[in-house]
């Protein structure tokens, strides 16, 4: 991953919006560590959906989240709105590594830097296959 004062909201293509909620503050009135994997998921999800304009919970194959990880930099709180940016570090015949930065409302710099990987496995096997074709055409877009 690189260091933080090397990426901007302006290296990412994607922003995708997610606001905070009030339970995702946590008794020190900051966003848990936890809800930050959630933006992580919501994020990626979301644009997959929208980017294939299809319900990718019907595809034969599905992305299972293999790994994850998150550097935190500042604080986030409700009402914040996080502006999460996708890039794809790394796109594999059955793998996506995403890079997503967490920016706090118009903050340049992001809150948070996480990685986020899919596997692609069979459905009902659960046995590692290919990326689907619609997967892969609008992951390509983000690919470093």
């Amino acid at each position: 991953m690189t260091d933080i004062p090397h990426r901007r909201r302006a290296d990412f293509r994607i922003l995708r919006a997610v606001p905070t909620r009030w339970m995702d503050n946590d008794q020190y009135g900051h966003v848990n560590n936890v809800t930050y994997y959630s933006y992580f998921d919501t994020a990626v999800n979301g644009f997959l959906i929208e980017a294939t304009c299809i319900d990718i919970r019907e595809l034969p194959a599905i992305g299972i989240v293999a790994e994850s990880s998150c550097r935190f930099f500042s604080a986030a709180s409700f009402p914040d709105t996080i502006h999460a940016g996708l890039a794809v570090e790394r796109l594999g015949r059955s793998s996506v590594v995403y890079e997503i930065a967490l920016f706090r409302n118009d903050d340049e710099t992001p809150c948070a830097l996480g990685r986020f990987v899919h596997v692609y496995v069979d459905r009902l096997t659960r046995r590692p296959v290919g990326i689907p074709e619609a997967i892969r055409n609008v992951v390509e877009r983000l690919t470093r």
